[in-house]
C-alpha cells in the first residue's frame, strides 16, 4: 500500500516525485513508468536548454515557474555536479516585418523580469559572427545541460530517501476502491491513497482511466532536428533563435548547441502519426483515427494551414530546411548537415481549436493530473514538482 502513486518516469514525474521525498518525507511513495528506462520520451530527447521565461504570457504558470526554474535548476546542478553552462542566447530579426514582433518580445521579458538586452549587428557579430541580421535581443540566462542526467539524478534522490522505483511497468486500469486506488498494470496491482499523473504523452489517457474527462487532447508534434557536421561547428558559438510567430507554440527552427558540444538545427514542427512517432514511417493506425477524428485538429489546422504546409515541406526538403536556417547563417549549406534524433512533444489542444498555452493541471479528489506540460518545463521541472507537492494530501 502507497500513499503516493506517480505515473510517469519522465522530468515532471522525477521531479514530483524528488519534491515530495523532501516535503512528505513520511509518505511511502512509487513511481512507475512504462519503458526501460528514466525520460525516455520527451525529456530524453529535447534540446536541453535552460529557457529564461521571455516568450511567456506575463503571470502565466509558464512565466513563473520558468523564471524561477532557471534559478532552481542551475542551483541544483552546481550542488549535485551536474555539467551546464549558462551561455546566453540571442533572438535575431532578420526581415523588417519581425522588428516590431522582436520589440514586443524585449518587453515581454522585461514585463517577466528577465535580464535583456537590445543589440545592433555589428554586437551580435561580437557574439556570433556568422549570424546575419537587422537586430536582435541577447538574454543573458539562458543556458544548456542534459536533462537526462538530471532526471537520473533526480531518480537516485529519490531511491535514497526510500522512493520505490518501478520501470517496465505500464498501467493500464485504475479502480477506485475503499482501500484506495488500485493500479492495474503488466507487473500486477499497487494500492495508492492519491495518483500523480504525469504521463505526458498519455496523459490524458491516464486521466480518463481515473473517471476524470480531461479538458484537452494531447496531440503529438514531431520535431525534427539535423546536426551541424563536426568541422562545422565553429559556425554556432551558442544559441541562436529566430523571432517567433506570436500565435504559433513553436519557437522556429534554430541552432543549439548541445553541453556535449554538438550543435543541433530545428526543430520542424509536424504532426506525428503515433504519439510516440520519432519517424515518419511510425505509425499507428488507432491512434491516428483518435487524432483525425477530434474536431480541435481540424479548428486548428484551419487557423495554420499555411504555417503546417511550410511545415511539412521542411520535413521532407532538405533544401528547404536549408533555406529555413540560411535566414539565420547565410553561409550554411545542405553538405554542412546531417539527420540526428527526433522528438516529439505533447501539445494539449481544446475541442475548439485552441492550443492550450500554459501548463494544465486537473485536480480531482484523489488525484492529480498534469495535462500540459511541453517546453519549458524541462527547465521548470523543481518548481512544478514543488507546485505539486504542495497540493497533494500531507502524510507526514
Amino acid at each position: 500500500m502507497y500513499n503516493l502513486a506517480i505515473i510517469g518516469g519522465g522530468i515532471v514525474g522525477l521531479s514530483t516525485a524528488y519534491s515530495l521525498s523532501l516535503t512528505h518525507p513520511k509518505a511511502k511513495i512509487i513511481i512507475l513508468e512504462k519503458e526501460k528506462s528514466w525520460a525516455f520520451h520527451q525529456t530524453g530527447n529535447n534540446s536541453g536548454v535552460i529557457h529564461s521565461g521571455i516568450y511567456y504570457k506575463p503571470g502565466s504558470l509558464k512565466a513563473t515557474l520558468c523564471r524561477q526554474g532557471n534559478l532552481s535548476m542551475v542551483n541544483f546542478c552546481e550542488q549535485q555536479g551536474i555539467k551546464y553552462d549558462v551561455c546566453g542566447k540571442i533572438i535575431v530579426a532578420t526581415k523588417q516585418e519581425e522588428l516590431p514582433l522582436l520589440d514586443n518580445l524585449y518587453q515581454r521579458g522585461l514585463d517577466n523580469q528577465i535580464p535583456v538586452a537590445k543589440i545592433m549587428p555589428e554586437e551580435v557579430a561580437e557574439i556570433e559572427p556568422h549570424v546575419r541580421c537587422l537586430a536582435a535581443i541577447k538574454v543573458e540566462s539562458t543556458g544548456i545541460v542534459s536533462y537526462s542526467e538530471v532526471s537520473a539524478k533526480y531518480a537516485d534522490l529519490v531511491a535514497e530517501k526510500g522512493g520505490d522505483l518501478r520501470l517496465n511497468t505500464k498501467v493500464h486500469k485504475i479502480t477506485e476502491t475503499s482501500q484506495g486506488l488500485v493500479l492495474a498494470t503488466n507487473q500486477g496491482e499497487f494500492v495508492t491513497d492519491f495518483v500523480i499523473n504525469c504521463a505526458g504523452l498519455y496523459s490524458d489517457r491516464i486521466t480518463e482511466l481515473t473517471q476524470v474527462k480531461p479538458p484537452a487532447k494531447i496531440i503529438p508534434f514531431r520535431g525534427e532536428y539535423y546536426e551541424l557536421i563536426p568541422e562545422k561547428r565553429y559556425l554556432v558559438k551558442d544559441l541562436i533563435y529566430p523571432v517567433p510567430n506570436p500565435n504559433f507554440p513553436f519557437l522556429g527552427v534554430h541552432f543549439t548547441r548541445m553541453i556535449d558540444g554538438s550543435v543541433h538545427a530545428g526543430p520542424n514542427a509536424v504532426l506525428s502519426l503515433k504519439r510516440e512517432g520519432y519517424k515518419k514511417t511510425d505509425v499507428d493506425l488507432g491512434e491516428l483515427m483518435e487524432i483525425l477524428t477530434y474536431p480541435g485538429l481540424w479548428k486548428l489546422a484551419a487557423k495554420y494551414w499555411s504555417d503546417g504546409v511550410e511545415e511539412i515541406i521542411r520535413s521532407f526538403s532538405k533544401a528547404a530546411f536549408v533555406r529555413s536556417l540560411q535566414r539565420l547563417i547565410p553561409e550554411i549549406k545542405a553538405e554542412d548537415i546531417i539527420p540526428t534524433h527526433a522528438g516529439v512533444r505533447a501539445q494539449a489542444l481544446m475541442p475548439n481549436g485552441g492550443l492550450v498555452d500554459d501548463f494544465l493541471i486537473v485536480e480531482s479528489p484523489r488525484a492529480l493530473h498534469v495535462c500540459n506540460a511541453p517546453s519549458p518545463a524541462a527547465t521548470a521541472s523543481l518548481e512544478i514538482g514543488k507546485a505539486i507537492a504542495q497540493k497533494v494530501p500531507n502524510y507526514s
